[in-house]
């Protein structure tokens, strides 16, 4: 049992867990038993493999989108079939991540020589991994794809038919395939941007959406502002309503912010940022995108917040680091930042525009959880994507915009570069990953968990079996239920002055 939603992570290894409240955590810690009714189970079926174009977010937007369609809300999901061999730990732990999404409480895989993998990479013992290996075969639990089980209810995915998705603009079962995603997010905007005149021609606009400023004089050179070029990846509006204001920041840079902009592009939450493939896979399309001389939009406030510190570990094997910095992608801390709405204050001056135009702008997370008004206050659409996609959102600038036709800009030689130009080729992910991951930043970064850092072990420690309440703190306040009350029992006297309620 945890006290975190994200605790299902752990049925990707194959351990049955899900998160509680915290009064059934706290009864579980003094010894009281948590009750439930055995639950359904929903027997899900895995065949084919996952195509070279997908991600491991693209599966699970896929599955949470079957799950809640079919409903799962109380029971336990339970994956098997010929395909699960072809899942990677990483990905399963993505998928029963997913769980609360689900509405499931617990989405499991089976255990299998992936699952023995992983423990040797995460640095158990040979004698740990015999163990589990033994015990699961002599208990009749591990994974055997050409055996049909009984559950309580079927479901079925072909794996080769995920494409790259995203979901939102509020609900993470709102799978959206990448190639509409353009004409559904002019689709939904209708419902932020009420009363607001669609735009016929573009002419009747006066401008379009987004123009911002290129960086293209030197800054010693002499010229009138009117004069400089303007950045010319700007993407029609013709048939959707739009509202470009100009935003003059106090560092000079300029730009104009239409509704479905993208304010807020962030690698986050433990759903993928403990995944080597899509983390490993953004860095990747950071590094070809900054060798194609491409840049995020000044708009976007970017950010990355792996759910461990072996990411920074094997980033930085990868000598990827840079790219992703270049591109304003830097490690912000680790945990839930962003998706819990950590995302910290937009810029003031587009802060402040966003409110007086009221636009509504977006925000491109690889999270779990979109719910309006959840990500930041200023941001009214919000989407979920895979780690490299919230990248390529972060050079396109906007939820407008159709990634198989429209270029993210141009190279030095002025070529079109569209994503498929930068996508990272699988192969070379897999060959970073392999050069880049090993068992010793598990051991080294977990064996000294329990320590903390030289601030966590200068912080004051009580002493005692009684806990010290400290009068002055604003989280955890003494009860005054017990205050003045003595050992010793006083006689039942009658209640005068009450009335029911």
């Amino acid at each position: 049992m945890g006290t975190d939603s994200h605790t299902t992570m752990e049925n990707g290894i194959g351990v049955l867990g899900w998160g509680v409240g915290g009064i059934e955590a706290e009864a579980a810690m003094l010894g009281q038993p948590i009750s439930m009714l055995i639950p359904r189970v929903v027997g899900f079926k895995l065949t084919g493999e996952i195509p070279s174009g997908a991600t491991a977010t693209d599966v699970v937007l896929t599955i949470t989108e079957m799950l809640r369609e079919h409903g799962v809300v109380g029971k336990f999901v339970e994956f098997y079939g010929e395909g699960v061999a072809a899942v990677p730990l990483a990905n399963r732990a993505t998928i029963g991540n997913m769980s609360p999404e689900f509405g499931s409480t617990a989405a499991i895989f089976p255990i299998d020589e992936v699952t023995m993998d992983y423990l040797r990479l995460t640095g158990r013992s040979e004698e740990q991994v015999a163990l589990v290996e033994a015990y699961t075969k002599e208990q009749g639990m591990w994974h055997d794809p050409s055996e049909e089980i009984a559950f309580s209810e079927y479901l079925e995915l072909d794996l080769s038919t995920v494409v790259p998705s995203i979901a939102g603009p509020k609900r993470p079962q709102d799978r959206i395939e990448l190639t509409r995603s353009k004409p559904q997010f002019r689709d939904d905007l209708v419902n932020y941007v009420e009363g607001q005149e669609i735009v016929k021609d573009r002419s009747e606009n006066g401008t379009s959406f987004p123009a911002s400023d290129s960086p293209s004089h030197d800054a010693t050179e002499e010229q009138d502002a009117a004069e400089r070029p303007r950045d010319h990846d700007a993407q029609d509006v013709e048939g959707r309503a739009s509202n470009p204001v100009k935003v003059n920041m106090e560092d000079g840079r300029e730009f104009e912010l239409d509704h479905g902009a993208v304010s807020i592009a962030s690698i986050t939450s433990c759903t993928n940022t403990s995944n080597p493939s899509v983390m490993m896979a953004a860095a990747v399309l950071a590094r070809n995108a900054v060798a194609k001389g491409l840049k995020a939009k000044p708009w976007v406030k970017t950010s990355i917040a792996p759910g461990s510190k072996v990411v920074t570990d094997y980033y930085e094997k990868s000598g990827l680091v840079p790219d992703l910095q270049e591109l304003g992608f830097y490690i912000v801390g680790y945990g839930c930042t962003t998706c819990i709405g950590n995302s910290g204050p937009l810029e003031p001056e587009i802060s402040q525009t966003i409110q007086d135009n009221d636009l509504a702008v977006t925000s491109v997370l690889s999270g779990n959880r979109n719910f309006e008004g959840r990500i930041n206050p200023d941001v009214k659409m919000n989407y979920l994507a895979s780690p490299p996609l919230v990248i390529a959102y972060a050079l396109a600038g906007t939820m407008d915009f159709d990634f198989e036709n429209e270029a993210l800009g141009q190279d030095s030689e002025g070529n079109d570069i569209y994503l498929k130009d930068i996508w990272p080729n699988p192969t070379e992910v897999q060959e970073i990953i392999d050069r880049s991951i090993d068992t010793e930043m598990f051991t080294t970064e977990y064996g000294t968990i329990f320590d903390g850092d030289e601030r966590w072990q200068n912080l004051e420690t009580p002493t005692g079996d009684v806990f010290e309440w400290d009068p002055n703190s604003t989280y955890v306040r003494k009860p005054p239920y017990f205050d003045g009350m003595s050992m010793e029992t006083t006689p039942v006297e009658d209640i005068k002055g009450a009335a029911c309620s």
